[in-house]
């Protein structure tokens, strides 16, 4: 692949779920494409993943030894196969085809009692939808249709919300008066502070963007 776009993941992870199933979770760096500057770091491809039941589990940023198996595999792959690199990606694909069968069928693993990762592996009973099932709430949730702009009208004014949310629904839970909490299918988004007019980020952060029609 050219990039790290979620345009460009997106039809390898569809065709990866059509031939294995859906995992229950996917778990990542805060690089993209599966995170971003939105709300909860939601990207267009996790939104997606949500859409399609997977649970999101982001890394903290900065840890990569939170993900250290999976680091010490990218380490062994560089240092067999890049070093030097191919001349191009498809030279460089023949260089990670055989490694990668080597690495699942062949090479033993500590972590695995010396066993190989075939030997254990067994694709999920979770198939790939034709369509994607529609986001569910629980009854006493408030839900609201995000617009092209990203906001939800809430009362009689409008509050920003994602981009990445746009045409989508999210649901609303009061959890204190005037505080709700903010979910996009299974995650969560944030706190709408309802007398500021304005969602705390999950992760912290205060967003207070320009007050927008819907």
């Amino acid at each position: 692949m050219s990039s790290t776009s979620g345009a460009e993941a997106k039809p390898v992870f569809r065709r990866l779920f059509q031939e294995f199933g859906l995992p229950e979770r996917i778990r990542t760096d805060n690089g993209g494409p599966f995170a971003s500057v939105s709300l909860a770091r939601l990207s267009t491809l996790s939104a997606w993943f949500i859409r399609l039941g997977i649970q999101r589990e982001l890394i903290e940023p900065g840890k990569p030894y939170q993900n250290g198996c999976h680091e010490r595999m990218h380490r062994t792959l560089k240092a067999e196969t890049t070093r030097p690199p191919a001349a191009n990606r498809t030279m460089q694909q023949r260089r990670f085809n055989p490694w990668r069968y080597e690495f699942n069928h062949v090479r033993p693993h500590e972590a695995l009692a010396m066993d190989t990762p075939a030997a254990h592996y067994q694709p999920s009973p979770r198939p790939y939808p034709e369509r994607l099932p529609p986001l569910e709430y629980p009854g006493h949730f408030e839900t609201r249709r995000v617009s092209d702009n990203g906001c939800i009208r809430w009362r009689s004014d409008s509050v920003h919300v994602s981009l990445v949310c746009a045409r989508e629904y999210v649901g609303l839970e009061e959890v204190d008066t005037g505080i709700w909490n903010v979910h996009f299918g299974s995650l969560k988004l944030g706190r709408l502070i309802e007398k500021e007019l304005r969602i705390e980020d999950a992760y912290g952060l205060w967003r207070r963007p320009p007050k927008q029609n819907v």
